[in-house]
């Protein structure tokens, strides 16, 4: 049995209403979960025996492209068995709240804080959300796409050179 069709089994069996999706995207199983559940989720993930995705890899911040929600993406790893998920779940962009996953993985620490930081995901139960990387002044979120890439006031550039 395919590594996607063994983690969607068991979650449907314990979280059934919360998996929005399951799907292989480039040999990664993806699975897309309800917010209010992901902080469960995890945990199931960790601490079941079979599964034992015991090793967080990395978590981040990633608005959509209709800008109107923001989410995290985790990624998990079972060392023993080489397995590795990824998990997402969303959220308005006006309400950037979910679980903080410290609890469960320390090393989420300073992922949660990168988050915050540059995209203004508030993660409930952090021990410490604050600002790593840039100046606690900062009143922007500078990874959200509501702030243009370039300088606006330039006048060095034509820009039918570049296709606009």
């Amino acid at each position: 049995m395919e590594l996607l069709e063994i983690v969607n089994t068991k979650l449907k069996e314990h979280f059934a209403g919360d998996i929005e999706s399951a799907e292989q995207l480039y040999d990664y199983p993806v699975f897309t979960v309800n917010k209010d559940k992901i902080h469960d989720v995890l945990k199931f993930l960790k601490e079941d025996e079979t599964l034992n995705f015991h090793f967080l890899t990395d978590l981040c911040g990633m608005q959509t492209a209709d800008e109107k929600q923001l989410g995290v993406i985790y990624h998990l790893h079972n060392m023993p068995k080489n397995y590795r998920i990824r998990l997402k779940t969303f959220f308005d962009i006006n309400k950037p709240e979910v679980a903080t996953a410290t609890d469960l993985w320390p090393s989420a620490n300073w992922m949660e804080r990168e988050t915050y930081d540059f995209f203004g995901v508030k993660f409930k139960g952090h021990p410490n959300l604050k600002r790593i990387l840039n100046v606690d002044e900062m009143d922007i979120f500078p990874l959200r796409k509501e702030y243009p890439l370039e300088d606006q006031g330039r006048t060095d550039k034509n820009d039918s050179m570049f296709g606009r």
